[in-house]
């Protein structure tokens, strides 16, 4: 897919804004555990709009960002980011991008996934791993996702999607 330059435009004015949304808004959810990542957000809206190698690019880059501001070992965010990143643009072959539901089930599953790896990768909480991955992780990835719905509705236009409700 050939993205124009109005069009990068406006996906980077996107993407800015959820970068925006993460520092600003996320914060104030109160619990971290249950919050939408919006960072993560960001990464799969560019990933399921572009090929496999630039997602996980960008995988890389969001994951050593956000390793930088985490307590978990330097390095399970990177590797988590970067396999979710490839795995959402590879799945764009498989699954149609331009349904609401669509997106909502992947950012779902990448939210889900990234805290799945990254607990793994950290050596995450022994006991406190299965409580993590059940409770936890289902509630970050729902709001994730809920999120994710609004802002793929709100900026269609922008993001040239057609949404099929």
């Amino acid at each position: 897919m050939i993205i124009l330059r109005s069009d990068r435009r406006r996906l980077l004015l996107a993407l800015g804004l959820l970068l925006l949304l993460h520092f600003t808004l996320r914060p104030r959810f109160g619990h971290p555990e249950s919050a939408p990542d919006f960072l993560l957000l960001a990464l799969l809206v560019f990933s399921i709009r572009s090929r496999p190698g630039a997602a996980a690019v960008m995988g890389f880059i969001v994951g050593v960002l956000g390793d930088s501001l985490t307590p978990a070992r330097f390095g399970a965010g990177a590797l988590a980011h970067t396999v979710v990143g490839y795995l959402t643009a590879w799945g764009r072959a498989v699954f149609f991008a331009d349904n609401l539901m669509v997106n909502g089930a992947v950012f779902f599953a990448g939210t889900w996934l990234r805290n799945l790896i990254v607990l793994i990768a950290s050596g995450g909480p022994g006991d406190g791993l299965m409580r993590q991955l059940l409770i936890w992780s289902p509630v970050q990835s729902l709001t994730t996702a809920i999120s994710g719905a609004i802002f793929l509705s709100l900026f269609r236009r922008w993001l040239d999607i057609r949404l099929e409700e």
